[in-house]
């Protein structure tokens, strides 16, 4: 076996049966990536795709900086269909370009917004599809609730997600500020033990401040999830700037979600209806690249020149920020890792 066949073991079952078993595109658990850079000054980039234009601009400086990636699909229960066409997408681009690089795939994060059977109830079914859909990450948005309460909701949501040995993400809880380290202290007290899925803490960069980012909260965070096997992952993230990017890296974090970038860059490609797209994000709750990614085919295809623009801008924003991250490189090591350590 060659090291691609080795790693190709290693996929999640989901994976395997969504993808088909002809397909040799090694989607991976975040619980391997993280593990094969566990020593390596890196996070594991989590990039959204806002346009399907925007796919082949990804994954190539993916393969240009010879980099792990993440795709995110931010709501992937906005309609029955949102998730499953988000993976064909991703399948149909990285296989027609013969993509060889370790990838992972993240629904989410979902978001939580009680306790309640009737607030539970559309989510959990959501999230029964979500599981064979070919998702290798699910992120939970639980910083609507006291900790307390999200633990209860996590653990409510969570059954099948054990069982499948889904890796999980959950975000910070709500509470008072100056009180979020104790609120995550009660989280992770609540889940990590009862959880051998769950591999993230997220906590948004905007609790991290504006102006000036609290590092000393982060390492503090870091250094706690590190007491329960966890990593920190930053959400949101280059919502300034990406010059931001590697203290994340220097400060310990494991994962780290570029959104904004990206999604200037889609709403820029449809002028015609920025402003109508930011009305109704506002009235949604989304961010206006959100609501873009939701809508999908709904707007008007793009001529070909501006599409390959947009293609090309997105690949140098997103080289830019796998440098950022330390990413560069740790595709083929990542590989040579897991093939030689399969069994541990």
């Amino acid at each position: 076996m060659n090291v691609l066949d080795k790693v190709l073991t290693l996929r999640p079952t989901s994976v395997v049966s969504r993808l088909g078993p002809a397909s040799r595109l090694p989607v991976l658990s975040p619980r391997e990536l993280a593990k094969a850079l566990e020593n390596a000054p890196a996070a594991l980039p989590c990039l959204p795709v806002p346009a399907r234009p925007m796919l082949p601009g990804l994954l190539a400086a993916a393969r240009g900086e010879d980099a792990v990636l993440g795709l995110v699909c931010p709501h992937p229960l906005a309609d029955r269909g949102a998730a499953e066409r988000f993976v064909a997408a991703v399948q149909e681009v990285a296989e027609a370009d013969g993509h060889a690089r370790p990838l992972f795939l993240q629904a989410g994060p979902v978001r939580v917004t009680g306790t309640a059977p009737a607030s539970l109830a559309p989510v959990q079914d959501g999230l029964f599809r979500l599981v064979d859909t070919g998702f290798s990450l699910l992120a939970l948005d639980v910083s609507r609730l006291p900790a307390s309460a999200a633990v209860e909701a996590v653990l409510r949501l969570s059954e099948t997600l054990v069982e499948r040995e889904f890796a999980l993400e959950v975000s910070l809880p709500g509470g008072p500020e100056g009180e979020e380290l104790e609120g995550a202290r009660i989280l992770l007290e609540g889940l990590a033990p009862r959880m051998p899925g769950l591999r993230f803490l997220r906590v948004s960069e905007s609790v991290l401040g504006d102006e000036v980012q609290d590092v000393q909260f982060l390492r503090s965070l870091v250094e706690l999830a590190g007491q329960y096997g966890l990593g920190i992952s930053v959400g949101e993230a280059g919502r300034r700037s990406t010059r931001v990017l590697p203290t994340y890296v220097a400060a310990g974090v494991k994962k780290v979600e570029c959104a904004a970038p990206f999604e200037h860059l889609a709403l820029a490609a449809w002028p015609a209806e920025r402003e109508g797209l930011e009305q109704k994000a506002q009235k949604a709750g989304l961010t206006p690249g959100e609501l873009l990614g939701v809508l999908g085919g709904q707007l008007s295809p793009l001529e070909p020149a501006d599409a390959s623009r947009l293609e090309a801008l997105t690949f140098a924003e997103a080289s830019e920020v796998l440098e950022s991250l330390g990413a560069s490189r740790t595709g083929w090591k990542s590989m040579l890792f897991l093939a030689e350590n399969r069994g541990d």
